[in-house]
C-alpha cells in the first residue's frame, strides 16, 4: 500500500518515511504543500499523512484541495494540539488526527485502521428514511426535494445513522465510526456535529428524524 507523507520537518519526515516503509509500506515524501497536493492528484495513494505548518500551501487548504478531487484517507500531523484544531480539520474531512510529538507505534496503529477502514464495503445505492435521502456514490442529501448542503463529517455521521435506522448509536459507537479515533471522554465533538446535522436536516420539516436518547445516544427514525 502507497503512503504519502507531506512534512516540511526533514527529521520527521526520514523517520516516518524510515518506519513505514520497513513496516511493508511503499512511502513518498514532500516537503510542502504543493508538491504534496501534486503528488497525491497524480498517483494513488491509500492514505496521505498531512502536516499542517506547510509552505507554499498549508494543510488546511491542501486537505480542502484533496476532499474536492479525491478519496484518499488523509491522517493530520501536527504540533497544534488544541482541540478547535482538531475539530477543525475533522470537519474538514481529516480521517484522524495525530499530535507532535508521538510515538510511532501509536501511529502505525493508526495508520492500520486507517487503512483497514478504506477497503471496499458493498453500500446500497440511495439511504432513504422518511423524505430524507441519501447518495453515498454522489455525495448528495435530500430532504424532499431540497438538497442539504453537508460537510464531509456531517456526511459520514448522516450515513452512519441512516445505516443503522432505529437503532440507538452511543457516543463511543459514533466517534469510532465517524471520526477513526478516540477523543477525549469530556470532549462534546459529538453533540456538536449532531446539533449541527440535526439543523440542517430537520429543521425545515415538520417530522423530525434525528432524535437524542438521554443518557443513550442518538437515533434516526420516522416516529408516528
Amino acid at each position: 500500500m502507497r503512503i504519502l507523507v507531506v512534512e516540511d520537518e526533514q527529521k520527521t519526515a526520514a523517520y516516518l518515511q524510515q518506519g513505514l516503509s520497513e513496516s511493508g509500506y511503499v512511502v513518498d515524501c514532500a516537503g510542502n504543500g504543493i508538491d504534496g497536493l501534486h503528488l497525491a492528484t497524480q498517483q494513488a495513494y491509500e492514505l496521505v499523512i498531512l502536516d499542517v505548518n506547510l509552505p507554499g500551501q498549508d494543510g488546511w487548504q491542501v486537505l480542502e484541495n484533496l476532499r474536492r478531487s479525491g478519496t484518499q484517507r488523509v491522517m493530520m500531523l501536527t504540533a497544534r494540539g488544541r482541540l478547535d484544531d482538531k475539530i477543525k480539520g475533522l470537519d474538514m474531512g481529516a480521517d484522524d488526527y495525530l499530535v507532535k510529538p508521538f510515538e510511532f507505534p501509536e501511529l502505525l496503529a493508526r495508520v492500520r485502521t486507517l487503512l483497514r477502514r478504506s477497503e471496499h464495503i458493498p453500500q446500497p445505492e440511495v439511504f432513504r428514511v422518511s423524505d430524507l435521502e441519501l447518495d453515498p456514490r454522489r455525495h448528495r442529501a435530500y430532504r424532499g426535494s431540497r438538497r442539504i448542503d453537508l460537510t464531509t463529517k456531517e456526511f459520514a455521521l448522516l450515513q452512519v445513522l441512516m445505516r443503522q435506522t432505529g437503532e440507538v448509536m452511543t457516543r463511543t459507537q459514533i466517534i469510532s465510526l465517524v471520526w477513526d479515533m478516540n477523543f477525549d471522554c469530556d470532549t462534546n465533538v459529538v453533540e456538536v456535529s449532531i446539533s449541527r446535522l440535526r439543523a440542517k436536516v430537520d429543521d425545515q420539516s415538520e417530522i423530525k428524524l434525528i432524535h437524542t436518547i438521554r443518557g443513550v445516544g442518538y437515533v434516526l427514525e420516522a416516529r408516528p
